[in-house]
């Protein structure tokens, strides 16, 4: 931090955490909005501005200076937010950049000591971006109200006419990080801030602060556990009888076999949603039933999306409803997984065709209407490859 004197500052006193409310966007992505708390600890550096001090103190009638400093400390900060959605978030929390100072040696023989402590409280927008599906990037940028408290001695020659300055004043700060997500709850982040400081006598400088940290995230999904085996004993060998002849065998005519069934996207989830709803349940247990008394050599469940929304994320959402029907065809109609394969399509094969819906046009939000225009296009599709009556 630039220090324009021979006065640093010094702050007491502890500031409570900032309370943050944040409104939900009723368009926020759930699988990525929430509530978070973390917490990072590293290294602060000040840049102390020895050539105006050193000019300062000899302009007072002293004939040589010779200064050491204290430029670096630990420094830390407490942070909770909320994220809108995969790119956005707000972020408000408390801060405590640590200690700096200064030793000034004068002639005639005296010594002038001062130091400063600085925390405070901050609120940052944050932007992200996503890289891989557990790394990502951000950057912040955002307000810090801090207070800074100096404290100078004098020895010897040297006087103190004020030898406790203080201010509160509101500043920027800025930031970029990365950060890695260990599992849907808990996250490590690696961050590089600037602090933008009023050192309380009248010059504004800046502190940067290195830092390592651990986030926690609030009502994340934990992963079903996985079914326990159900062992069924063998039944015993019937005893050897004599059987009669068989009677001769009556042809019956096979049972239909559906061949391709489509859901309404709709009916199985709830918008925005991956997981299969009750009623939902209700249809894909009906379509087990009729394949009940049928051999087939593969099911091929395909998730599809409306055009509505980046591509990344149809795939993404599409993908995951197609893997949730197999996963409720494989546990509760005891179909064998290895005979069902999944396919995420990103709106590629609309059912509606270009013209059917209002405001269907490049550039245009998304509104109820056409929302409801595409529902047709949001659906998943099973088809039975192979049919086999069995014998």
């Amino acid at each position: 931090m630039k220090l324009a004197s021979a006065k640093l500052a010094r702050v007491s006193g502890t500031l409570s955490l900032a309370v943050l409310a944040a409104i939900v966007s009723q368009y926020a992505v759930a699988d990525d909005a929430g509530w978070y708390v973390g917490g990072n600890v590293g290294q602060s550096r000040a840049k102390i501005d020895d050539e105006r001090i050193t000019k300062n103190i000899l302009g007072a009638g002293f004939t040589s200076v010779t200064i050491s400093d204290d430029d670096r400390d630990i420094g830390y900060k407490l942070f909770a937010g909320y994220q809108f959605n995969k790119y956005f978030a707000l972020e408000g929390g408390y801060f405590n950049l640590g200690k700096f100072g200064y030793t000034a040696t004068t002639v005639p023989a005296g010594t002038l000591n001062g130091t400063i402590r600085l925390q405070g409280l901050n609120l940052d927008a944050v932007g992200l971006w996503p890289i891989t599906e557990k790394f990502s990037a951000f950057g912040r940028l955002g307000a810090n109200y801090a207070e800074a408290k100096d404290s100078f001695v004098g020895t010897g020659a040297v006087v103190v006419t004020n030898p406790n300055p203080s201010k509160r004043d509101t500043n920027i700060k800025f930031g970029l990080g990365l950060q890695y997500a260990f599992t849907e709850s808990t996250a490590m982040r690696l961050e590089a801030e600037r602090y933008v400081i009023n050192d309380a006598v009248g010059n504004r400088g800046d502190i940067d602060l290195i830092s390592l940290g651990l986030v926690y995230r609030f009502g994340a999904k934990k992963p079903a556990p996985a079914p326990e085996p159900v062992v069924v004993a063998a039944a015993p060998a019937p005893a050897p009888e004599v059987v009669a002849p068989p009677p001769e065998p009556v042809v019956v005519a096979p049972r239909p076999v559906p061949k391709k069934v489509s859901f309404s996207a709709d009916s199985l989830f709830d918008f925005d949603k991956a997981s299969v709803k009750p009623a939902g349940k209700q249809e894909l247990d009906q379509f087990a039933a009729d394949l009940q008394g049928s051999k087939y050599e593969v099911i091929t469940v395909t998730g599809h999306s409306d055009r509505i929304g980046t591509h990344k994320y149809n795939m993404k959402l599409s993908t995951q409803r197609a893997e949730s029907v197999k996963a409720y065809l494989v546990e509760s109609a005891g179909i064998p997984a290895d005979k069902i394969t999944t396919v995420g399509v990103d709106g590629a094969e609309p059912v509606t065709k270009p013209g059917d819906c209002e405001n269907d046009k490049p550039g245009k939000s998304a509104s109820k209407a056409l929302i409801a225009c595409l529902q047709p296009d949001r659906r998943v599709e099973v088809e039975v490859d192979a049919v086999k009556v069995a014998k």
